[in-house]
Formats: C-alpha cells, sequence, structure tokens
C-alpha cells in the first residue's frame, strides 16, 4: 500500500498540472453530464501537431543534432562571458522552432557541465545566472512562432483558414518588439554579468583560456554515424508539419505520416512524446468545454476577460502557468491578439509561470542540489525584472494590435 502511496505522490509531484486539470475536468462532468458535445470540445488539430513536432524534435535531439550545432557554435568563442552568451542565446533562437521545453531539456545540462570548468570563485554566479537567463531566453525567444510553445499552437492553430494565409507573418509582427526588447536585455544581463564577476576573478585571461580549451575536450559531437537518409525523411515530415500549422495541409496528413513511418523505422522514439502535455491538453478542454455550458461561470468569465485579456493573461499564467491560461481564457473572448501577447509575457515570473522553467529548476536541483535556493533567487530576480520590462513596453506601446479572430464555432 505504501508503495502506491509514493507512486501517486511521486507523480502528482511530476505532473501537478496534469492532475490538477484532470481534478477540474471531472468536477465540470459533474455538473455537464457526457454527451455527443463533449467530442466538439477536443482540438484535435492542435493535439495532432503537437504529438508530430514532439515527435520529430525528439529524433532530432536523439541524434544529436542540436548538440553538433551547439558544439559548432561554442568553438567559435574564446572566453567564459561569450560562452554563456552563446548558451543562452541558443536557448532563445533554437525555441522558436524546436520549442521552448526542447530548447532548455538540450542546451541547460550543457551549460552546467561547461560552467564546471570555470574558475571556482565565479563558478557558482555563472551557473546561476546562465541557467536562470536560458530560462528566461527560451520562453522568450518562443513566443515569436507559433510553434515555439504550445499555447501559440493553440492560438494560432483555432484562428480561421482565411486568415491564417496572413496570420504567420501578423503572428510574427504582433510578437516581433517584444523579441527584439527581449533579445536586447538578454545580452545587456550577460554583459553586465560580465563585468561583474571579472572583478572577482584573478588572471582573468589566462583562465579563460584555459577554460574555454577544457570545454573543446569535454564537449565535442560530430554527425559521423548519423543515417542521412533518415535524417532527411523527418526534415520533410518537419516541414509537412509547419505546412499544417500554416493551414496549408490538413493536420492528419503529417500525423499518419509520422505515426507510420516512426513505427516502421523507429518505435522508441513514440515513448519520448510527452503524452502528459498532451492529455493536460484534453483535460483542460473537457473543462473549458463544460464551463461554457453553465451560464453563470461563462457569463462571469465573459465580465471578468473582456476588454482586459493581456493583464487577465499574464496573472492566470502566474498562477496556474500559461498553456492553461490560454486554453481557458480563449473560450470567452475573441480578442486573441491580447492573449496571445499576454500568455507569453505571463510566461515570466514565477516558477510556475511557464511549465518549461521547471525543466531548469530539475536539472538545478539534481546537479547542484546545493544552489537550489539560490537559483530560485536569481530566477525570481530576472523574471521579475524582464516581465516589468515587458509589461511597461506593452503599455507604452502605441502599435494597434492586429485582432486575429476565433472561429464562431470554437467559441464557448
Amino acid at each position: 500500500m505504501k508503495i502506491y502511496v509514493k507512486k501517486i505522490c511521486k507523480f502528482v509531484k511530476t505532473d501537478t498540472v496534469l492532475v490538477v486539470s484532470i481534478v477540474l475536468a471531472v468536477i465540470s462532468m459533474l455538473a455537464v453530464k457526457p454527451d455527443r458535445q463533449y467530442l466538439t470540445y477536443i482540438d484535435f488539430r492542435t493535439l495532432a501537431i503537437l504529438f508530430c513536432l514532439m515527435t520529430i524534435v525528439a529524433v532530432f535531439r536523439q541524434e544529436g543534432i542540436f548538440d553538433f550545432i551547439a558544439d559548432k557554435v561554442l568553438n567559435k568563442v574564446r572566453n567564459t562571458s561569450s560562452i554563456v552568451l552563446v548558451l543562452v542565446l541558443l536557448c532563445f533562437f533554437m525555441s522558436m522552432i524546436i520549442t521552448n521545453d526542447v530548447a532548455l531539456i538540450t542546451f541547460v545540462p550543457l551549460a552546467i557541465i561547461i560552467l564546471n570548468k570555470t574558475e571556482e570563485c565565479v563558478r557558482e554566479k555563472w551557473i546561476l545566472n546562465c541557467v536562470a537567463m536560458q530560462t528566461v531566453a527560451a520562453n522568450l525567444g518562443s513566443m515569436l512562432t507559433p510553434i515555439g510553445n504550445p499555447q501559440n499552437l493553440f492560438l494560432y492553430g483555432n484562428l480561421n483558414s482565411e486568415s491564417a494565409n496572413t496570420g504567420v507573418l501578423g503572428f510574427v509582427e504582433l510578437m516581433l518588439p517584444y523579441s527584439i526588447v527581449s533579445l536586447i536585455l538578454l545580452i545587456v544581463w550577460v554583459a553586465a554579468l560580465k563585468i561583474i564577476l571579472e572583478k572577482r576573478s584573478d588572471n582573468r585571461n589566462e583562465k579563460n583560456q584555459s577554460d574555454t580549451g577544457n570545454i573543446r575536450k569535454v564537449y565535442g559531437k560530430t554527425l559521423k554515424n548519423v543515417n542521412k537518409a533518415y535524417l532527411i525523411n523527418y526534415s520533410a515530415l518537419f516541414l509537412i508539419s509547419i505546412l499544417a500549422v500554416a493551414h496549408k495541409v490538413h493536420y492528419i496528413i503529417p500525423l499518419i505520416l509520422v505515426l507510420l513511418y516512426s513505427v516502421i523505422r523507429n518505435r522508441k522514439v513514440l515513448t519520448k512524446v510527452d503524452y502528459s502535455l498532451l492529455a493536460t491538453f484534453v483535460a483542460l478542454f473537457v473543462f473549458i468545454g463544460n464551463v461554457g455550458r453553465i451560464p453563470f461561470f461563462s457569463h462571469a468569465l465573459m465580465r471578468i476577460i473582456g476588454g482586459r485579456e493581456t493583464i487577465t493573461a499574464i496573472i492566470a499564467s502566474q498562477v496556474i502557468s500559461n498553456v492553461p491560461a490560454a486554453i481557458l481564457l480563449a473560450g470567452f473572448t475573441d480578442n486573441i491578439s491580447a492573449l496571445i501577447v499576454g500568455t507569453n509575457i505571463g510566461g515570466l515570473g514565477t516558477l510556475i509561470a511557464s511549465m518549461a522553467s521547471l525543466i531548469s529548476f530539475k536539472y538545478i536541483s539534481r546537479d547542484k542540489p546545493d544552489l537550489k535556493k539560490k537559483y530560485f533567487i536569481t530566477f525570481t530576480i530576472s523574471n521579475i525584472v524582464f516581465l516589468i520590462i515587458l509589461v511597461v513596453l506593452y503599455y507604452l506601446s502605441s502599435v494597434s494590435y492586429t485582432h486575429l479572430t476565433l472561429p464562431t464555432n470554437s467559441r464557448v
């Protein structure tokens, strides 16, 4: 009995958002009995495309593509601060394509390995600030594209097909000012950190050179043993999936192709998919669908959200994370542009504002348990600073956001 209790407790700690989502879905089912309309709740398109992208990216990661890219880039730099900047920018730019979660899973362990080779007197600060900035960078970099994070994929995927043709450019245009400011802030933060830490370091020029040499000994990836045809095929599947995101092909096509090819060539890759995220989406779809059928709650939420979509999304993200916030709020407003801004900026702040942030925290807790509390403080301070600046940017911006409208049948 104790074993089962421990397993349940572990599951709850590991997948807290999923557990809460299931509980909410079950409670809502008590008010609205299951019927055929439940099937209309589920956004199968978002689930299918998300599954395809997670499968394909898992293959690329498994084959060492991202490690290879990182190695090529890192071998161009000559000192610790430049290495940290590269590690942060890798998360920023790669998250636009491979999602914030995968970027952190790939590059945070690499950062810890590399920075363990720096001077002892500044090692702790470099690791704490680098991983914190990688986390911020992954969350902020991912906001620029519809495939950068799950909430973007969901919000973009629910656009009318006729507006989606111009929606990709409109999406990028909407988030570009925040991405540019975020990139500048990241560079400034690392530059300021360099100045502070160099004052603590003795003989830094000599040390930095030896550090870089050690890094090259520890880290060197090649693609000699990679099956090129295998990668080319998955690259083609990735492009087809992107076309599905852009509404150019039906989502069933990449789903069938990815499933068939993975079953034939590498079934194990299907075990790398984050099924808990997909289950969380399903549970939230059920909860939101049922809430929409309860007049009291649906009207109350509409009154709360109306005209305050962005700030509501930011606040909600701090408590329930930005993916659930996007799914929840999208059912009660047509102002999708405000939700896109709000849920992406809202990924900053608390540790659970973006569930991707927990990935970095888990790596620090596992590899550097003595730095866990200090990391939490560093993470929180940096997130609050970035959050305040981007919120101020939002309010000061005179840009009139393009309102991307949800199709009528997707609204609650």
